[in-house]
């Protein structure tokens, strides 16, 4: 009868000070065979040949030993059934060695069908990003969702009574989902309420992917939703490469974010800032890179990838990244270069390192630039502006809340008014037919109202 033998290596590992249990399956004269188990202990949780767990320590050192307990019990069954199905010829050490590994490594022993049924989310994730080609920023956008379904889960062991719970795609329901997003609403209020436990969450899984940005914030309508059609496109991915038949969006209605008119700044206010006289060279480069903007509508992700070859006969053309990354219909953005727009591209030609047309710098620190350009330029002028958590108006000092995208805005909102027809203002600025977006510049002033009552006299 074949029996089971166990031993601790002498050999140690420096970083952790464990070492590696050795099993000797033997069976009278018929066999007698070593095999590393893969399964490492600290020399305390060992004793007379057995794996004992030693509960005078306390924390992850007993919960790793005993997970390591159960792998062992796991793994010594299963060659004492697989010893009883074979002729005693057929036990070799090749044999022994095998079936450890398969035992302890399963996944490399699986087609691509068991493979992708038992990737846990986060390694689905990683596979989504790869395959999409992700650019940073949307890379950066998926990477904070994994974060957050990872303190959720952490939340729901912890707190929630499933001690076992998992995000599985595989099995994950609606209520999970609304769950989930019942929590994000409420993290904040949650990591108030239970600090300890969101200490620890936040050492693992902080709230965004910037070194040390471990603060959880409070999150609106707008970022929710957000957040659900980002989670709903990752599970369409999952259905429709067949990595999952589950659907659990059905019946889930994300909406449509609510979003306050559109601010920007004037033509006289765009001229007093491209003239004003900044305090240093650094100042002076990030706001002609953003009166740039002002006179092209680019989107930062897109005015970042400008080279020369972009510009041509007085023309600046470029596939916008989003158009492109949603599916639509790839346009060319075309724009008649104003004369001040080309007189910046000479002004930086040849500058930047990377042969780009002006030289960036990271998307923070330029934000931060523009605020400090419009404060040196004296633009505080108050806007009302929808507060992104509570959704409500509020009044702001237009230095305080300029950002890249106001560029843009400024660029479509002071066309709009000249022109008003979305489909001219969006070949330019890269909006598709159709565009939702321009809904949000019809606050008409009563000067277009009267012009329009002029035409029809």
């Amino acid at each position: 009868m074949a029996t089971i033998y166990l031993k601790l290596s002498k050999k140690v590992q420096q970083k952790t000070q464990m070492s590696e249990i050795i099993i000797r399956l033997r069976n009278g004269n018929d066999y007698d065979l070593l095999v590393k188990s893969g399964i490492f202990i600290t020399a305390d949780n060992f004793k007379d040949g057995k794996l004992v767990v030693n509960r005078r320590k306390v924390g992850n050192d007993v919960k790793y030993h005993e997970k390591m307990k159960d792998k062992l019990e796991g793994l010594e069954k299963h060659i004492l059934n697989s010893v009883n199905d074979r002729n005693k010829e057929d036990v070799t050490k090749a044999w022994l060695v095998g079936l450890v590994d398969r035992f302890m490594h399963p996944e490399n022993y699986m087609t691509e069908d068991e493979r992708n049924a038992s990737k846990t989310v986060y390694e689905l994730f990683d596979d989504y990003i790869k395959e999409k080609g992700y650019s940073y920023d949307q890379e950066k956008a998926v990477l904070v969702l994994e974060r957050d379904i990872a303190r959720y889960e952490g939340y729901v062991r912890e707190l929630g009574g499933k001690e076992d719970f998992a995000f599985n795609v595989n099995s994950v329901t609606r209520d999970d989902i609304e769950d989930f997003f019942c929590y994000l609403r409420n993290e904040k209020k949650l990591s108030e309420e239970y600090p300890e436990t969101f200490k620890r969450l936040l050492s693992l899984h902080p709230a965004g992917i910037g070194r040390g940005w471990s603060k959880i914030s409070e999150r609106g309508d707008n970022s929710l939703m957000k957040m659900k059609k980002r989670l709903k496109a990752f599970f369409s991915w999952l259905y429709e490469t067949g990595k999952t038949d589950n659907k659990p969006f059905a019946g889930i209605k994300i909406g449509s974010g609510n979003y306050g008119t559109p601010y920007y700044i004037t033509i006289d206010e765009r001229n007093i800032l491209a003239d004003a006289s900044m305090p240093t060279k650094h100042l002076e480069t990030q706001r002609d890179i953003f009166i740039f903007q002002c006179l092209t509508g680019c989107r930062v992700s897109d005015l970042q990838r400008l080279t020369p070859s972009n510009v041509a006969g007085g023309m600046l053309r470029y596939i916008p990244k989003k158009t492109r990354r949603e599916g639509h219909k790839v346009t060319e953005a075309t724009v008649p270069l104003h004369p001040k727009a080309l007189a910046l591209i000479k002004k930086y030609s040849g500058v930047d390192k990377k042969g780009r047309l002006f030289p960036f710098i990271s998307d923070q620190k330029y934000n931060d630039a523009i605020k400090e350009a419009f404060t040196v330029a004296g633009i505080t002028r108050e806007v009302v502006v929808r507060n992104s958590v509570s959704g409500l108006e509020e009044v702001r000092p237009m230095n305080k809340i300029a950002s890249s995208h106001l560029a843009r805005r400024t660029f479509i909102g002071n066309l709009y008014h000249q022109v008003a027809d979305p489909n001219i203002i969006g070949k330019m600025s890269g909006h598709v037919e159709g565009s939702k977006a321009f809904a949000r510049y019809r606050d008409i002033d009563d000067e277009m109202l009267k012009d329009v009552i002029g035409k029809i006299g």
